[in-house]
C-alpha cells in the first residue's frame, strides 16, 4: 500500500462512530489555514505532502515519494504519484479542523476526511468511507 495516508487503504480495519451532522454553520478554525501549510510527512516517512492554498480552499499535492508508494499508487491506477492532489478543497468546520476530501491513490477513490492541527509541527488526517462509519487516522509530522 502507498503510505500517504494508505493506511487509509485499510478503511474497514478501524470502526468510528457516525459523525454527527452540524446544527449550524461550523465555526471558523482558531488557527488560519496558514498554520497547515508546509510539508508534511506520513508516518513511514515514505511520501511528503505540500500543503498550501487552492483558491479559497486548503490543499495537498505530493512532492516526493518513496519507489514503493510509487508502484503502488501505479498499481492502484495512479501513474504518477508526485503532483497529485491527495488532499483536496478542505474548509475550516472547527477549532483547528479543515474538512475536506482525500485521494487514496493505491485505491483510485476519494473519501471525505478531516485534517486537525495537533500542535505546530503534527497534523492528524481522517479518512472516512459514507457517514464516517469507518474511519482510519493517521498522524503526520512537518518537514
Amino acid at each position: 500500500m502507498v503510505a500517504a495516508l494508505l493506511a487509509l487503504a485499510m478503511i474497514a480495519g478501524s470502526p468510528a462512530s457516525p459523525s454527527p451532522a452540524p446544527a449550524s454553520p461550523a465555526p471558523p478554525s482558531a488557527a488560519p489555514a496558514s498554520a497547515v501549510e508546509g510539508i508534511w510527512h506520513n508516518p513511514k516517512n515514505s511520501v511528503a505532502v505540500k500543503t498550501g492554498a487552492c483558491g479559497d480552499k486548503l490543499c495537498g499535492w505530493v512532492v516526493r515519494a518513496n519507489d514503493e508508494a510509487q508502484a503502488d499508487a501505479r498499481d492502484g491506477g495512479t501513474p504518477k504519484l508526485i503532483g497529485t492532489a491527495l488532499l483536496r478543497e478542505y474548509r475550516p468546520s472547527g477549532r483547528d479542523t479543515w474538512s475536506g476530501q482525500i485521494f487514496v491513490p493505491d485505491m483510485g477513490r476519494t473519501f471525505g476526511s478531516t485534517l486537525k492541527l495537533v500542535d505546530t509541527n503534527t497534523i492528524t488526517v481522517k479518512g472516512c468511507l459514507i457517514g464516517g462509519f469507518f474511519c482510519k487516522t493517521q498522524t503526520w509530522h512537518r518537514g
